[in-house]
């Protein structure tokens, strides 16, 4: 029997019932020839007991189970009942897979609109539980990094070398570029008002003392959170979501010890370092606006060896540790906190960047304000 020869007929049994017989193949092409007759001689049905005879049918592929599956739908929403007869066994067991009601359209419900007091509270517990967990990660790095400065060659040197390039020497040519910019964009921004009372020289003041205590180590440290710290974030990310974390503490190795210690190490290396490189390029970014004004470049370098002290120095690399380690510490914290999902790796850096600039910030504040009480 061909495709051809399928046919669709309808009557009437002995219990009154509407009967469609199908005969022949229900193949793709067969199918689609008897599909719209089928639907019109559902709907001509008065009956709420449709029985569909498939006694004849002697194959049966998906496309004939999506007819059946088609039927049993249409007459459920009519508020009747549909029964196939007669499918052989093999179809059938084809028919026992799809299930007619996990294709029914389910409706959509309205998106709960949660209230004042609910959102006040989702949001408390989730500062609460960040909090927290932050505390907890910064309990384990501490515990790390006294284990590694009492036993020096527990520490993964090498890796923390490699490290040490990629997240910290070849930040260098963003951050000089940076710095050079702020230090001529501040010099040209001074300059036009201390042009009023003829004392453009002063710029140089400005500059060095700016630079070295606020600018210098601030902007590096800006510069290392969107750079270095996302890259932490994202990388351990990758790796928790592929499970690899959790085989390294199935196999009984601390996470924190084998994977963050040396990423914090090699940025409280790095981050003196990079600020100095910041330091001087600020300066020389406003030496050429004083060139510019036609101040000799002996008188501009005379007047910042005048205006700031060694004092100023260490306090911006003092600023530069603590950048570092909330850098470091940020990154790979959300690294850690990564959860499952297409979308994961990409919220925790973007945590890791957001959270990065906040504390930074918070932290050069309490630096500004403990430093002016003590008079540094």
């Amino acid at each position: 029997m061909t495709a051809n020869t399928t046919t669709l007929s309808t009557g009437t049994n002995e219990q009154g019932n509407v009967t469609i017989t199908i005969v022949g193949r229900l193949d793709s092409a067969s199918t689609s020839s008897i599909w719209q007759k089928a639907m019109d001689a559902l709907e001509e049905a008065s009956s709420k007991s449709v029985v569909v005879d498939t006694a004849g049918v002697d194959y049966c592929d998906g496309t004939g189970i999506g007819l059946l599956v088609e039927l049993t739908l249409r007459q459920r929403k009519a508020g009747g009942e549909l029964e196939i007869t007669g499918l052989r066994t093999e179809f059938q067991r084809l028919m026992d897979m799809f299930d007619p009601a996990e294709f029914e359209k389910t409706q959509i419900e309205k998106p709960y609109k949660a209230r004042l007091p609910e959102e006040v509270g989702r949001a408390a517990f989730t500062i609460w539980d960040n909090i927290r967990s932050q505390i907890t990660f910064l309990g384990e790095l501490i515990v790390a990094l006294v284990s590694a400065v009492g036993n020096p060659r527990r520490v993964r040197w090498k890796d923390a070398f490699l490290i040490a390039e990629t997240g910290g020497v070849n930040a260098l040519p963003i951050i000089a570029l940076i710095s050079f910019l702020i230090g001529l964009i501040m010099a040209f921004q001074a300059a036009i008002p201390m042009r009023q009372f003829g004392a453009e020289i002063f710029v140089a003041d400005l500059i060095a003392l700016s630079t070295l205590r606020e600018l210098g180590p601030l902007m590096t440290a800006i510069v290392m959170a969107g750079r270095t710290s996302a890259a932490f974030a994202a990388e351990l990310g990758t790796m928790k979501v592929n499970e690899e974390i959790d085989a390294m503490s199935t196999m009984g190795l601390d996470p924190v010890r084998f994977l963050v210690v040396t990423r914090v190490l090699a940025i409280l290396i790095m981050m003196p370092l990079l600020t100095i490189f910041a330091n001087l390029l600020g300066i020389i970014g406003g030496s050429v606006v004083l060139l510019s004004l036609g101040y000799p470049l002996v008188t501009y370098v005379d007047r910042i060896i005048i205006s700031a002290s060694y004092g100023d120095l260490l306090g911006g690399l003092v600023k530069s540790l603590a950048f570092g380690l909330i850098v470091a510490g940020i990154g790979c914290s959300r690294g850690l906190q990564t959860k499952t999902g297409a979308s994961a790796v990409g919220v925790s850096t973007t945590k890791a960047v957001v959270s990065g600039f906040i504390l930074i910030i918070i932290t050069d504040g309490i630096f500004s304000v403990v430093y002016f009480y003590l008079g540094i």
